[in-house]
């Protein structure tokens, strides 16, 4: 008999955990303290006017990034539809780090993004040994209520 709860699953965890803690604080922030509109214009809007990207993309995905670090934060604290929120936030750091280098081609991002990106990775990596997450929950009260083991 396999034991439920191992090394690894603890590790996951907690992994998961912070990283659903650090996303979901940014996105706090950015939705409830500064206004995802706020956000947009500042962060995104602001900096890159006049550049190769067009100005609505900017506004687009300046007030969309705020809620999916919200979102893809409180999921991966809960654990609950994970691979939706590692591919949301995934997406998020993948758009902040081409955004940082158009604007700075030799933009420091090791202490921005590379700890949630591997963060992000490890979760992904051990996406199956996630034994205390909601989904495994639910996995398993799926097999046990259709008697299947």
């Amino acid at each position: 008999m396999r034991t439920l709860i191992t090394p690894r699953s603890w590790a996951v965890f907690v992994a998961r955990v912070i990283l659903g803690l650090v996303f979901f604080a940014a996105g706090f922030w950015k939705v409830f303290r500064l206004g995802a509109v706020e956000h947009a214009r500042d962060l995104f809007v602001g900096p890159y006017e006049g550049g190769p990207l067009p100005e609505w993309s900017l506004w687009f995905t300046g007030v969309a990034v705020p809620y999916v670090e919200l979102l893809g934060g409180a999921l991966m604290l809960a654990g609950w539809k994970r691979l939706a929120a590692a591919v949301g936030l995934g997406a998020v750091l993948m758009l902040v780090t081409f955004g940082h280098l158009l604007a700075e081609p030799l933009y420091a991002f090791n202490t921005h993004v590379v700890p949630r990106a591997v963060l992000l990775v490890l979760v992904l990596a051990l996406f199956e040994e996630d034994r205390l997450s909601l989904d495994a929950w639910l996995s398993w009260r799926r097999e046990a209520m259709s008697g299947t083991s």
